[in-house]
């Protein structure tokens, strides 16, 4: 459990007629490490269908909560859980009233926006006395419907998460990658991927509803591409480059290449190449642009959601505002500038004589911002010095500033996560494994790849298979990440690869490899030697991006 969760109730969900599978006495340990104790012994009748609460009304956070089946009914060995739910003190219980249909309550319900909530408090009453009728009467109507709690919930969110259709977005990637190259040319941004689907996802009228973002898990994509000029039919591999190529335009792998867009700015630890987590970002606090911001977030909580990535370099600083966590300056601000902590660290203790030789009069009221804007830390402060008696209230204002720098960014992003994500989700999650949902895993390791990996049709000695381990063997963690989006349209795990001989079979060439990435499939060529897999898997990995094998680009 995150820190600070205190458990207000936790509940099993079983069901009777799982029989000698449901669960007859249980038990619930919590506290830290080994060190459990019981807190509750619950039994639980053997006819029963629904929620049983075994532990409620905890005053202190427990890291851990364990929950032991000690029996089952019948004597069963094995169990059947249908559900466990967690209620806890960060979570509002709303109930149902008027104010929570006011509009700063309705930050999760984009579609709810605009309408009058007198209307939709009156719609809710109305709906609630609906289902508790329907709820009395549908045993009788259909016999072998599972009238229970939580059945309405079970029918109901498939039709509210559903989207009505698919949109199909027409992506020119030509013309982005022309402005990855050379941002100043297209100052708007308006040909880079991130802004192509953004404006291709908004309603196209005042009468359209926008998406809420809330694919389920068996959705395989959540909208379809077009690629202009590529030939390709888009079954989940266009749609997953797509979102690679945002991850790649917000925060460049390569420290080599220009930012594309204004939403993120490298690090001081990045720029100065010091510290820790040199490949870091944090937002932009020059961009105003909350909007956009906003739909980060809600592209963030749709990964969570689903099981798809969006590959955010950001340092824990960023993620523990999102989660709600605090941050401080010594633990959390030297992964993002390590030189100001160890010199503000530094200014505190030295001696007087020290401090002016090293600064004399020209230390004054200003710092410098991740976005390197020189801004003042009070009125007129960049013509007044700071004394040595004064350092300590310098150091104070340099560490709120930066602190705060992209304090309304980090909100914006929060607002669009909590219209996907519900609070009492974020609550649970620690800032690490919030990264891990939305991101992915950072290492791509061989033993991973292995286990991930399938080869099909290829005999168990083939030496193909061979080769393309000593090669990816061979690569930099960047170069398996290029390998793994090349295949699968993922730059990150987990990513299940298939791997077929290419169409010249046993035939030794040296030709690319060609991959499938909408069903993730490598057709691997038979090289004549590990270094020449390695050369040309490498080279397919950073070259070829374009899709054009499905079909002729010129056929729509």
């Amino acid at each position: 459990m995150k820190k600070g969760t205190i458990v207000k109730k936790l509940l099993l969900t079983v069901d009777t007629t799982d029989e000698n599978f449901m669960p007859k006495r249980v038990a619930v340990y919590g506290g830290e490490g080994d060190n459990l104790k019981k807190l509750n012994d619950v039994g639980i009748d053997e006819s029963y269908i629904g929620d049983v609460c075994i532990l409620e009304d905890m005053t202190t956070h427990l890291p851990v909560i364990e929950i032991r089946i000690v029996e089952c009914r019948d004597d069963g060995i094995d169990v059947r859980i249908r559900g466990i739910k967690i209620k806890s003190s960060r979570q509002r219980d709303l109930g149902l009233s008027a104010d929570m249909f006011q509009l700063p309550n309705l930050v999760r319900y984009p579609r709810l926006e605009g309408t009058d909530p007198d209307l939709l408090y009156r719609r809710a009453v109305l709906i609630q006395r609906f289902i508790k009728l329907l709820d009395s009467v549908l045993h009788h109507l259909v016999p072998a419907w599972d009238h229970t709690v939580g059945t309405f919930s079970k029918v109901m969110m498939p039709m509210l998460c559903k989207p009505n259709f698919m949109p199909r977005l027409y992506i020119n990637r030509r013309l982005a990658m022309e402005h990855r190259d050379n941002p100043a040319l297209d100052p708007s941004c308006k040909n880079a991927v991130f802004t192509q689907v953004y404006e291709g996802l908004k309603p196209s009228d005042k009468f359209e509803k926008p998406l809420d973002y809330r694919w389920p898990l068996r959705y395989d994509q959540w909208w379809e591409c077009k690629f202009i000029a590529e030939g390709i039919i888009d079954q989940g591999g266009g749609f997953r480059d797509s979102l690679a190529d945002m991850s790649e335009e917000l925060c460049p792998s390569s420290a080599d290449t220009p930012v594309p867009l204004p939403f993120f700015v490298r690090t001081s630890n990045q720029g100065n190449g010091t510290g820790e987590a040199r490949d870091m970002y944090v937002p932009n606090p020059s961009c105003r642009d909350f909007a956009k911001y906003e739909w980060i977030g809600q592209i963030m909580g749709a990964a969570l959601r689903g099981k798809e990535f969006l590959v955010l370099a950001l340092p824990g600083f960023v993620w523990k505002q999102l989660t709600g966590e605090e941050v401080s300056w010594s633990k959390d601000f030297p992964a993002v500038d390590s030189v100001l902590v160890k010199l503000l660290e530094v200014m505190e203790v030295i001696d007087k004589d020290t401090f002016e030789f090293k600064f004399g009069n020209e230390l004054t009221y200003t710092t410098v911002l991740s976005d390197q804007r020189v801004v003042e830390l009070i009125p007129n402060g960049s013509n007044t010095a700071v004394r040595y008696e004064d350092r300590r209230e310098f150091i104070r204002l340099v560490q709120k500033a930066r602190l705060e720098e992209s304090k309304e960014q980090i909100m914006a992003m929060q607002a669009g996560l909590l219209k996907v994500v519900p609070q009492a989700v974020l609550d649970l999650l620690t800032w690490q494994e919030l990264e891990k949902k939305v991101c992915g895993d950072p290492e791509v390791t061989v033993d991973a790849l292995k286990r991930l990996t399938r080869f099909e049709d290829f005999e168990p000695q083939d030496t193909r298979v061979q080769y393309f381990w000593e090669a990816l063997n061979n690569f930099t963690n960047e170069d398996r990440s290029r390998f793994l989006r090349f295949v699968t349209g993922r730059s990150r795990l987990p990513a299940r690869i298939y791997i077929y001989p290419d169409k010249m079979g046993s035939e030794t060439t040296d030709a690319l490899p060609e991959s499938s990435t909408c069903s993730s499939t490598l057709f691997l060529p038979n090289y004549a030697t590990a270094k020449v897999c390695e050369e040309k898997l490498r080279y397919a990995a950073y070259n070829c991006v374009a899709i054009d094998t499905d079909m002729s680009p010129w056929e729509e």
